[in-house]
């Protein structure tokens, strides 16, 4: 199993499921997992997500997916910042 790295994607209409990310991307290559980032109170998405791909296939998707058009928004699509608080 190669290394894998996290893409954000951003600017997703309300409705995005998880599915439709790894639909997003698969063209580009291989989705390993892909989740939707809700609002905790209210269980909405808050309009962004993640996408965890092969390593050799990250700046392909990113190149292909930022600034891509879905469901009439831009997306942004770029590698993940490490979480700081662990």
């Amino acid at each position: 199993m190669g290394l894998t790295r996290t893409l954000y994607v951003g600017n997703l209409p309300w409705a995005t499921k998880p599915e439709n990310l790894t639909e997003l991307f698969s063209p580009y290559g291989e989705v390993l997992s892909s989740r939707i980032i809700t609002d905790r109170e209210t269980g909405r998405s808050r309009g962004f997500g993640f996408v965890e791909v092969r390593d050799e296939d990250a700046e392909r998707m990113v190149e292909a997916m930022n600034g891509a058009e879905y469901e009439g928004r831009m997306l942004t699509v770029n590698e993940a910042k490490p979480r700081q608080d662990q």
